[in-house]
């Protein structure tokens, strides 16, 4: 098919004087020139498929969609999840050869295949009946600093769903503290002493979700206490995070997948673990 193109290509018009716009939904999303896609010295009017890559990944940027999760509200009622979207490989390439090598001004619309979401409302509605674990502890509320630090990492894992056999990673799923996403200098533990650092407080999230899925049967892979006793768990019952250091992670060995609901209110730091009930485990 390519050889094709190439034939009619050699009896076509001058690249330089060849546009096509790239649409998504009628939208032009970019306008190229052929000319830029052409490998050179050649006399033929070959593509450089580095060229087309780079295309390819910037089209993507501007038309892809992540799918999103079905999740609960605060008031525990399911909210629908959301298709995502990304650009289709083949039949893009496919579309780009054509109007490449038919010399002609064109119009490509760029093919997209649907991205459908990890957790969809029917999963969730089975997943969400039945707690099999829970686990609280307190802080101090004047601290406004740490406080806001801890309602962010609880946000970042409410709602997570781990399947059968899957590994779930405190770092992987909260991400790296950062000044951008929110977090705020609070109190540390550094070495066994109390110092200052970005997104102090979220030890007491993860050390409150290892005692809350500990309690859910799960298997611990990663966890290590801190250099000093914490004042929110027993001690030897906390899980110390870091994103250049250490990290928690469980691996669900149930046959059901577990949902884990976080919440901040008051002084307290509250996580529940949900999963069906065909799940045979009680703690």
């Amino acid at each position: 098919m390519k050889l094709l193109f190439i034939l009619l290509a050699a009896m076509g018009i001058s690249s330089d004087k060849l546009n096509i716009d790239l649409k998504y939904e009628e939208e032009t999303v970019e306008n190229i020139s052929l000319a830029e896609f052409e490998m050179s010295p050649y006399p033929e009017h070959l593509i450089d498929e580095s060229k087309l890559d780079e295309l390819i990944i910037r089209t993507n940027k501007k038309i892809s969609k992540e799918a999103v999760d079905a999740s609960l509200n605060e008031h525990g009622e399911i909210v629908s999840e959301q298709n995502g979207r990304t650009i289709d490989l083949t039949k893009f390439k496919q579309a780009f050869y054509e109007a490449f090598y038919n010399r002609k001004p064109s119009q490509l619309e760029i093919p997209a295949s649907p991205v459908y979401p990890k957790v969809d409302s029917e999963l969730l509605e089975r997943i969400k009946r039945k707690r099999i674990s829970h686990y609280v502890t307190y802080f101090n509320v004047r601290n406004k600093e740490r406080v806001h630090n801890i309602k962010l990492a609880s946000d970042a894992i409410n709602n997570q769903v781990v399947f059968p056999g899957e590994t779930f990673s405190f770092n992987q799923v909260v991400g790296k503290r950062t000044v951008s996403k929110g977090y705020l200098p609070a109190p540390v533990i550094i070495k066994g002493e109390l110092s200052e650092g970005i997104g102090g407080g979220i030890c007491q999230v993860s050390s409150t979700l290892f005692n809350a899925v500990d309690r859910a049967g799960v298997k611990i892979l990663e966890r290590y206490s801190h250099s000093r006793r914490v004042p929110y768990v027993p001690p030897k019952r906390d899980a110390t995070v870091s994103w250049y250091g250490p990290d928690f992670t469980f691996r669900n060995q149930h046959n059901q997948p577990l949902l884990i609901r976080s919440m901040v209110t008051g002084g307290q730091m509250i996580i529940m673990i949900f999963s069906s009930e065909d799940l045979d485990y009680e703690h």
